[in-house]
């Protein structure tokens, strides 16, 4: 299926790029959430008519992206967990858990926009982790992990 894209979607293309995927890709994921339109002739002549302000809605989000990636750059992120004498945890420290707390900090972070590179973190102590506030804005944070002995 040919559509236009009308944001960035990484490994894809950019906005107003007419690009084939697979129909399920687009009829499940990139149409609902907005990201992208068939490319039907009606199609490609509205999106030209809207190119303009589609272009300095997505230069507006960046620039909003990038100011708090600024803000959020080196930022410490202090968790407590339960964890053995030997400093496993009992469970783990998820994306989830790393988005709330940085929700109560005053960020308006998501869970999916969490990278984990290495999986759920398992053991106390401090570990890298991305932040993806968008296409092309991905801050790193720490994420330290203190023990509750139980």
């Amino acid at each position: 299926m040919q559509i236009i894209l009308l944001d960035k979607v990484v490994n894809l293309g950019n906005l107003g790029e007419i690009v084939r995927v697979k129909d399920g890709y687009a009829r499940n994921f990139l149409i609902p959430s907005g990201r992208a339109r068939r490319a039907t002739a009606t199609a490609k002549q509205e999106f030209e008519v809207k190119r303009a302000e589609l272009e300095k809605a997505a230069a507006a989000k960046l620039a909003e992206s990038q100011a708090v990636g600024e803000k959020l750059a080196g930022t410490t992120v202090k968790l407590t967990q339960k964890a053995g004498v030997d400093g496993r945890l009992f469970g783990s420290v998820t994306n989830a858990d790393i988005a709330e707390e940085l929700t109560k900090n005053g960020y308006q972070v998501v869970k999916a926009q969490i990278r984990m590179p290495n999986g759920p973190i398992k053991v106390v102590g401090d570990s890298t982790v991305s932040v993806a506030l968008h296409t092309d804005v991905v801050v790193a944070i720490t994420v330290s992990v203190y023990g509750e002995t139980v």
